[in-house]
């Protein structure tokens, strides 16, 4: 069998689970974006160095659902991981409904819960989290409905699988934040018209990358992370005589990358909590519901008793590589873990006990 994945987000770590659990894997790249696995990752011997066995290069992402393409993915034996770059890249060609029926090969995982994380979809994210009874951000119809600190999330005006975020706490002070924004050409009328403006939950963000395992019935915690962003990161280090000065900067919140956090040990019970209701909720929602990996993406507000709220959610697996480096995965497993190898754990462990039905869409 080949794990493949599509050659961003988080391929080198299917690829290198794959190698550490002897499956063979495949990363397919775009003309332009290949290099870092068909060059600088490619495995190699004498030494013994590189994760990525093989390379399939397409004009684009998208193209993955041609039959041609499909039918070497079919001969390759292969079973496709998806991430977030699969769903954003596909989606701006294709819908979910083409997606999952043109999609041949077999997925690990629920490939019909990934339209979930689109807003738009009437059983989306949202939808799971309010069955779960998991506390959320509370949401506002208009931005005359404003009364407290709000992020409101546009649609990119350049960059369609992006949001534009920006914060506000009156009516009036969305105006004038919306047409800087306007002015910019970073959201646009339509943007707004269809934006989420909620709630801002105060306190510092953690990812909870959970893996649901149908073959234990478990619920594990990989590990705990939090993200760094563009250019929100860098306005946080402005001294403070320079704050007035970037008053006028409109924040920028795009994904630079992810470091790992912990929790207090007090607070995992909590978390465990979340996902197991998570799963069920899910479940219930679209069986056989959560397959392997996922994220509830968190703010811990302050309390007593401090507790979480989940902003956004990933039904995928998610895009940071060093969750591995908190203690999560060794105190369970007695080794550090990435997600990537415990996927291929989970593929191996099914091959081997002839379930692999179980963990495949």
């Amino acid at each position: 069998m080949t794990l493949a994945s599509i050659g961003s987000h988080s391929a080198l770590d299917v690829a290198y689970g794959a190698s550490a659990y002897g499956l063979r894997n495949l990363v397919i790249t775009e003309r332009g974006r290949e290099k870092t696995y068909a060059r600088y990752y490619r495995k190699q011997t004498d030494p013994p160095r590189g994760c990525v066995d093989e390379t399939l290069e397409l004009d684009a992402f998208a193209d993955i659902l041609q039959p041609e393409v499909q039918a070497q993915l079919l001969a390759r034996n292969v079973l496709f991981v998806p991430n977030r770059s699969f769903e954003v890249y596909l989606h701006e060609r294709y819908s979910y409904d083409r997606i999952e029926a043109e999609m041949l090969v077999p997925f690990f995982g629920n490939r019909r819960l990934l339209r979930a994380e689109e807003r738009d979809e009437a059983d989306n994210q949202y939808a799971l989290l309010a069955r779960a009874g998991i506390r959320h951000p509370r949401t506002f119809a208009s931005p005359a409905a404003i009364d407290t600190l709000v992020m409101v999330k546009a649609a990119h005006a350049v960059v369609s699988f992006e949001r534009a975020f920006f914060l506000c706490s009156s009516p009036d002070e969305y105006e004038r934040q919306s047409q800087r924004l306007l002015a910019a050409g970073m959201v646009t009328e339509d943007g707004l018209g269809t934006a989420r403006i909620e709630e801002y939950a105060l306190g510092p963000s953690v990812n909870l990358n959970f893996f649901w395992s149908p073959l234990l019935g478990e619920l594990e915690l990989l590990g705990t992370d939090t993200r760094r962003q563009t250019n929100l990161d860098g306005l946080r280090a402005l001294p403070p005589g320079q704050l007035e000065a970037a008053a006028a900067i409109a924040v920028r919140m795009e994904e630079a990358g992810h470091i790992a956090t912990t929790l207090t040990e007090s607070m995992l019970e909590k978390a465990f909590d979340l996902g197991e209701r998570f799963v069920q909720a899910a479940r219930e929602a679209n069986p056989p519901g959560v397959i392997g990996p996922f994220a509830l993406q968190c703010i811990i507000v302050a309390g007593p008793p401090k507790g979480f709220v989940v902003y956004d959610v990933s039904l995928r697996i998610p895009g940071s590589p060093g969750t591995r480096y908190t203690p999560y995965s060794a105190y369970r497993w007695g080794t550090d873990r990435s997600v990537g190898e415990r996927i291929a754990q989970e593929v191996v462990l099914a091959r081997d006990t002839e379930r692999l039905a179980e963990i495949l869409t």
